[in-house]
């Protein structure tokens, strides 16, 4: 794949990230594109492989909240862990079982706003829609939907935890059965473990309503933490970006609240109540 490589371009990502992002023009085609593939033939139903991942703004990379900012972090990835699970007991509820396992620990902590190399998906098309619809502070830039085949992402994977996968009749792992394979961060972040192609997607416990609400699935990357632009470049037939215009974001917008794809229902409580409210009755600017 050397010929994907040019001065102006010396990793391949943005030459291979043209060739896979399509620009949609029409709610009816954003659904369309969303959704293909997805019939299963020997299900005899409609069950796309993909997950979805929604950007309010298309120029942003597909990077985990430990590989941001240049990275600085992710040398401090033991650290964050090791302290959450320090401090975070004191702060479980009453009647809130202590997780059992590292990877119970480590979405717990992604799902509370730490750091890690975890990142979230959702198995709902409209769903991530929602999410590249909802800031009405970036409604004048384009939104994009990031899409993975969870299936074709696995078939990369080591034969252990292709075998665990195997062993359950599963797609996609739970924290159970990775801790199977991998019991702590020094095993998931071992060198001899940083392959290319190990990223693998697992449901998280259901920790609270907005995991579920949102229909939510974690991706992780085995061996070195940082971006998936290697990842995405090494594998270009498994995913795909969906750019939404800018000018289209309004209509699906309020398409997606006919719909009760909102705040209110993906964040149970009072802050997505008031989330919901602040953007409901945002006046639209005047069209030119």
């Amino acid at each position: 794949m050397t010929d994907r490589f040019s001065p102006t371009d010396p990793t391949g990502i943005e030459t291979v990230l043209d060739a896979r992002t399509r620009r949609i023009g029409s709610w009816g085609e954003l659904q369309e594109v969303l959704l293909e593939d997805a019939w299963n033939p020997r299900m005899l139903r409609h069950r796309s492989h993909h997950l979805f991942r929604g950007h309010s703004r298309a120029d942003v990379p597909l990077s985990s909240g430990l590989s941001r900012h240049d990275g600085r972090q992710v040398v401090l990835e033991k650290h964050l862990l090791r302290n959450f699970k320090k401090y975070a007991r004191s702060h479980l509820e009453p009647n809130e079982h202590e997780p059992s396992n590292f990877w119970h620990w480590i979405a717990l902590a992604q799902h509370h706003g730490l750091p890690t190399r975890l990142l979230d998906w959702t198995y709902s098309p409209l769903i991530a829609a929602h999410f590249a619809c909802w800031d009405f502070q970036e409604f004048d830039r384009d939104g994009a939907i990031w899409m993975v085949d969870s299936h074709r992402a696995h078939d990369l994977l080591s034969d252990n935890l292709r075998g665990l996968l195997r062993a359950q009749g599963a797609h996609v792992f739970t924290d159970e059965m990775l801790s199977e394979e991998i019991a702590s961060f020094e095993e998931l972040s071992a060198p001899q473990r940083n392959t290319a192609g190990q990223v693998l997607f697992f449901e998280p416990p259901s920790l609270s309503a907005r995991i579920v609400n949102q229909y939510a699935c974690f991706s992780v990357q085995i061996g070195e933490a940082g971006g998936l632009d290697t990842w995405l470049c090494d594998n270009p037939n498994i995913w795909q970006k969906v750019v939404i215009p800018a000018e289209l974001k309004w209509e699906i917008r309020d398409k997606l609240d006919q719909s009760n794809i909102t705040e209110r229902v993906l964040f149970p409580g009072l802050d997505g109540l008031c989330a919901w409210l602040s953007r409901q009755y945002y006046p639209r600017p005047p069209q030119e």
